[in-house]
């Protein structure tokens, strides 16, 4: 609620739908929580090892996801070819993450949990996207 909260708070025009930018802010926060909890998840596992490529997946995305919802909360001189920039890496690091935490989720639960979280989250980028 806090995002859309800021967001219709805004005194001047946002540069891009207020639903559809809140959507996506608020699942690049979720998704930078996910990846994080989850590379701090693999490297509790005996197996660490074998989530290596898994790990540095989670910490790219988080960091990407922090990135684009930091950029997207910032309208003063609203920049659409940054917005989309940042919403195309976003949409493929979570793309990345998505699908290798995918490979492990028979095995880990929260590889799964973070699995469905970026592709949330990769769907979040697209919309906002196609409403720019």
């Amino acid at each position: 609620m806090t995002v859309s909260d800021m967001l219709k708070r805004y005194p001047k025009d946002l540069g891009a739908d207020g639903a559809a930018l809140a959507a996506c802010i608020e699942a690049c926060l979720e998704c930078t929580q996910s990846c994080s909890a989850c590379a701090d998840a693999c490297l509790a596992e005996d197996m660490v090892a074998d989530l290596r490529t898994c790990i540095r997946a989670n910490l790219d995305c988080a960091d990407v996801c922090a990135t684009t919802a930091n950029v997207l909360s910032r309208h003063t001189g609203f920049d659409a070819d940054v917005a989309r920039a940042v919403l195309e890496a976003c949409r493929t690091a979570c793309r990345r993450c998505g699908d290798e935490c995918a490979s492990h989720a028979d095995m880990h639960e929260h590889c799964r949990i973070c699995a469905d979280v970026c592709r949330r989250c990769e769907k979040a980028c697209a919309d906002l996207l196609g409403a720019l």
